[in-house]
């Protein structure tokens, strides 16, 4: 990303931040005379941008975004958990995201869709801003290892899987509580009473019973993602500038693609954190039911193939605004963090 901010004289001096190598025009590294042109005649004594942005700056930017990502896109995520029901109670059924947030409301309650928010907001916050802060600097790390002037494909989605994993280390354990706060009937009324059962009758093993097929679904989830996301920069945005509508475009239609791609191993991982008592017991499932390989299976047996895209409709539609949301944020802080600090240290 390219920033661009006013300095002394009112003049724009753009550097880029995310570690891309190739010549971009911009500021000038040193103070010769033979400044370009286009620069006005003190230019060459304001502070050059910094080549990256800070970590500090990462992670902020990153927390911001997941905490209003999530936020903003709840409701959609407690109805796509409600979509992914395997044997769904009959007063649970819905044919769309909109009929079934209507009825949701109709039934439950206003405020209904929104049970197990803050649960996702203390979660979202410091998982996104690892995950960010992550991906920035293995990326940059990355780049340099494979010589590779801008930016390589292979980097982008090896740099989306390790990031992954710090992501998804904190971020489980909340999924699961939020997961069977969403779902029809809960008998969880507040997070805390939903945690404290879990770890009496099943132990700390059931916040992590579906961690290996979370990462399964987001390490291939989160390469397609940032492979595909970069790709799109590159193509609307070459100049790596901070452009929010290149941003919401490139993060909206890299989100669809990997969440259509990735459905068979989101519904799994539902089936995984919810324990939907009805669909184990027809698919005579005792005790609890854990591992990935056993969830597939559990799925084919009650449902056949369309099982596995069991809420694809609502997947895509709360990933696609999601990601949107998350990058034009993410840029955003970025950006205006990093000016913010700029503009801190330059002598007047």
């Amino acid at each position: 990303m390219e920033l661009r901010c006013g300095g002394i004289g009112s003049q724009a001096v753009g550097r880029r931040m995310d570690g891309d190598t190739r010549d971009g025009g911009g500021g000038g590294g040193g103070s010769s005379s033979g400044s370009s042109s286009s620069k006005d005649a003190g230019s060459e004594d304001y502070e050059n941008l910094p080549t990256n942005a800070s970590l500090s700056t990462h992670m902020t930017a990153g927390a911001m975004a997941g905490i209003l990502e999530h936020s903003v896109m709840y409701p959609v995520d407690s109805v796509k958990t409600r979509m992914q029901s395997l044997q769904p109670d009959p007063k649970a059924q819905y044919t769309s995201v909109y009929g079934a947030l209507k009825k949701i409301v109709r039934t439950e309650g206003f405020w209904r869709p929104l049970r197990g928010i803050n649960v996702m907001v203390m979660g979202a916050g410091p998982a996104h801003a690892m995950y960010f802060a992550c991906y920035e600097n293995m990326k940059r790390t990355l780049n340099d290892v494979f010589h590779h002037q801008g930016n390589s494909h292979l980097a982008n989605g090896i740099a989306g899987s390790m990031a992954t994993l710090l992501h998804d280390a904190v971020m489980n354990p909340a999924e699961v509580v939020k997961q069977r706060m969403q779902m029809y009937n809960s008998p969880y009324q507040s997070a805390l009473s939903c945690i404290r059962t879990v770890w009496r009758t099943e132990g700390l093993g059931a916040f992590y019973r579906s961690y290996t097929t979370q990462l399964t679904m987001n390490i291939p989830f989160q390469s397609i993602h940032f492979i595909t996301y970069e790709f799109l920069q590159e193509q609307v945005n070459p100049h790596r500038e901070y452009n929010p509508q290149s941003h919401i475009i490139s993060g909206g239609l890299a989100g669809a693609i990997a969440a259509a791609a990735t459905t068979p191993l989101d519904v799994c991982k539902t089936l995984l954190n919810t324990q939907e008592h009805m669909a184990l017991s027809l698919a005579n499932v005792s005790g609890r039911l854990s591992g990935m390989a056993n969830a597939f299976r559990t799925v084919y047996q009650l449902n056949g193939l369309p099982g596995y895209f069991k809420g694809v409709q609502a997947r895509v539609i709360y990933q696609m605004p999601s990601t949107a949301i998350s990058w034009s944020i993410y840029e955003f802080f970025k950006y205006f963090l990093t000016k913010h600090k700029l503009e801190n240290r330059t002598p007047y």
